[in-house]
């Protein structure tokens, strides 16, 4: 049987799930998608694109080139051939084609004409996968509001993907010469709350528990270390409320509503001490856990945004230290 063409640019829910298109991530919002889960919407680049990219005048040649007498355990040669990968990539134009079909999709996601917030996020074949997970090692950006940001920024995490830490860590699991990597396009939510679950305790090992981490705003404040998050123990079964740690929360991170990116806002004391989710949404939150981990058949780790009463979720991928 022929194998169907892999389209270079898919909107979630649109192809059949699998990371050679769309990486762990995007494999898995479009798994979301299709199982009707609330998600953002958005669209996959695929690694075909990439690929595509590298053919203008001997890119991929020349990559392959640096990658191959590069030392990865000599930090400088390391560091210099990362430089000089980075600025291979992000000093080339996309290819007019591909920035078109790029662009449309990312009109589409804006019905009515006026620019649509994304998130950019750079989603590797690898990533969340049973053997090797890339999970951090490459980018996002946040709360990109137009289109040249877009193609831009999806340039950007491209060239991440040989960051000295991602180089290096490929160059271990023997990876290098695999140049695919996918980028995620994603509409970006105004959260006031956001986090992240986890469908079972990674950490007690109990599946019968979730584990939720709750901040104010975006979930950056967590992952940049400018906040403790609450973090609540809920019974799986129901979404029952086993204990509740609830720290002081000062700031928060929040989308710009005026122009491109986030920044950072000081709550007022009350809401700074405020636990951040209600009995309710944590209820909400154990069943959507529940049908992800019925869905994927094992332990997801989650990340998760509330904006105006309704629950998004933004990632899902296994759990792997169970």
């Amino acid at each position: 049987m022929k194998t169907p063409a892999i389209p270079i640019v898919a909107h979630f829910g649109e192809f059949e799930t699998g990371t050679l298109l769309a990486g762990g991530k995007g494999a898995s919002l479009n798994a979301m998608t299709r199982a009707g889960l609330p998600v953002p919407p958005g669209f996959v680049v695929g690694a075909e694109a990439f690929r595509r990219f590298l053919d203008v005048e001997g890119a991929e040649a020349t990559i392959l080139n640096l990658l191959d007498v590069c030392d990865v355990d000599d930090a400088e040669m390391l560091e210099r051939v990362s430089r000089r990968i980075t600025e291979l990539i992000l000093t080339r134009a996309m290819p007019g084609d591909l920035a078109v079909t790029v662009g449309t999709a990312y009109r589409a996601l804006s019905p009515d004409g006026r620019p649509c917030p994304v998130a950019v996020r750079s989603s590797a074949i690898a990533e969340d996968s049973e053997a090797a997970s890339f999970a951090g090692q490459q980018e996002t950006y946040l709360n990109i509001c137009d289109e040249a940001g877009v193609l831009h920024h999806i340039r950007a995490c491209w060239a991440s993907f040989f960051r000295p830490r991602a180089i290096f860590y490929r160059a271990k699991k023997h990876t290098l010469a695999d140049l695919r990597i996918a980028v995620v396009i994603q509409h970006m939510v105004s959260p006031e709350k956001s986090g992240v679950m986890f469908t079972a305790d990674p950490v007690r090992r109990r599946r019968d528990q979730m584990i939720v981490e709750a901040t104010w705003g975006l979930g950056e404040a967590v992952v940049s270390g400018l906040v403790t998050p609450d973090n609540y123990t809920v019974r799986k079964r129901d979404g029952a409320v086993v204990t509740c740690f609830v720290p002081r929360k000062p700031v928060a991170i929040v989308r710009d509503e005026q122009h491109s990116g986030v920044y950072e806002t000081t709550l007022d004391d009350e809401q700074a001490q405020a636990r951040v989710l209600s009995d309710e949404e944590l209820q909400q939150l154990a069943g959507l856990g529940r049908q992800l981990e019925a869905h994927f058949g094992k332990p997801q780790d989650v990340e998760w945004a509330i904006e105006a009463g309704r629950i998004y979720l933004l990632q899902s991928r296994p759990i792997t230290t169970l």
